[in-house]
């Protein structure tokens, strides 16, 4: 029956998205036994060889080989393919309900390998940024969208609309400052008076 059957990955290393991968099954078996290969609990294959073109990030996880002739059957040990890709399906939401008077935060998120953590805010009509990490306070009404860059490339959110209310009287400003690792939230009072 197969045995020392492996799986060994062409080319080594780094993965990126849009590449061309090959892997290759290995058993010694006498006679030669018939190559499954399956992703998961799915099989996807047959053949000693498994090519793979234009790699997505849709390929990514665990890949194994099962050998079998008239004598027995066999499995290999799993291997990983982890797909290296630039930010995809960047998306803004408002987080929470906001009362008038207040700052509007706003959230970005992004599908990206690895993760996109240079996270940049911007305002339409003006070029350079108002802001950078993973949420931003609109202070102002306009239009707002993030850029999510990783190591492989970018990705620009659609814009989304704000609009910041000040109302009559008592109007709430909320300020986030660092201290001691951790935030204070300091509630800033502002009286306005018309006449």
């Amino acid at each position: 029956p197969s045995r020392s059957i492996s799986v060994s990955i062409s080319p080594s290393g780094e993965i990126v998205e849009g590449d061309s991968v090959t892997l290759i099954c290995s058993s010694d078996s006498n006679p030669p036994a018939e190559i499954s290969w399956f992703k998961g609990g799915a099989i996807v294959g047959s053949g000693g060889i498994y090519n793979i073109s234009k790699i997505s990030s849709d390929h990514s996880g665990e890949y194994k080989c099962k050998s079998r002739n008239k004598h027995g059957k066999n499995d290999s040990d799993a291997v990983i393919l982890n797909i290296m890709y630039p930010p995809k399906n960047v998306l803004v939401s408002v987080s929470g309900e906001t009362e008038e008077g207040d700052s509007v935060t706003l959230i970005c998120s992004s599908d990206s390998n690895p993760p996109a953590l240079n996270l940049i805010w911007f305002k339409e009509n003006q070029s350079s940024a108002v802001g950078s990490g993973q949420t931003f306070s609109a202070l102002q009404s306009g239009h707002f969208y993030c850029e999510a860059h990783n190591k492989y490339g970018f990705q620009r959110s659609d814009a989304v609309t704000v609009t910041v209310h000040r109302g009559t009287g008592w109007n709430v400003t909320k300020i986030r400052v660092a201290s001691g690792g951790g935030f204070i939230i300091i509630t800033i009072i502002i009286i306005i008076l018309f006449v």
